[in-house]
């Protein structure tokens, strides 16, 4: 499970888990950044390849939820305290063209491109994951899965994404994600 640091959205009690029932990585904005190798520090991609390569799981989820910061961040970047310098601001750039398209639409009130970019951004982030070597041969296959969610904090509702169509859905009760 790949989930923001927002502790209103915490997959534990959002999926009713108990203690290694999931294994969570979670950052600013529940990125994940493409594959690259190189001499500095990736925490994410190192617990993803962790999770991959020596835990062996079969599903990876990316939960975004409802008003995130970070995604207000990227909507926003020249917002006080964040500069292009700050690990932040850094750090969100790897939504940024995505932020850039969505925020250009003036047809959209604020509160739809927060909405819009978070969901957008889950899939990116499952892009970025299929650059991982270990993720999409696994994918390819067929021993591993993709999956998108969203979790309306609002509204306490946990939307997932149609792996075909990247369309939004609320599941019926009882369906598995």
């Amino acid at each position: 499970m790949i989930a923001c640091c927002d502790s209103r959205a915490a997959p534990e009690t959002i999926f009713d888990a108990g203690p290694g029932e999931l294994f969570v990585l979670r950052n600013v904005a529940n990125l994940v950044p493409p594959y690259a190798p190189d001499d500095r520090h990736h925490g994410t991609s190192a617990a993803l390849e962790f999770a991959v390569q020596s835990l062996k799981v079969k599903n990876i989820v990316v939960m975004g939820h409802g008003r995130c910061g970070g995604i207000h961040a990227a909507l926003n970047p020249s917002a006080e305290p964040l500069s292009p310098g700050d690990f932040i601001g850094q750090w969100m750039g790897l939504v940024a063209p995505a932020a850039e398209v969505v925020a250009s639409n003036t047809l959209m009130t604020p509160a739809e491109r927060q909405t819009a970019l978070e969901r957008i951004s889950i899939r990116y982030q499952i892009q970025n994951l299929r650059t991982f070597p270990c993720v999409r041969i696994l994918e390819e296959k067929g021993r591993l899965a993709l999956h998108g969610a969203w979790f309306d904090i609002s509204e306490g509702e946990l939307w997932v994404m149609d792996a075909e169509t990247g369309d939004f859905v609320r599941p019926s009760l009882g369906e598995t994600l």
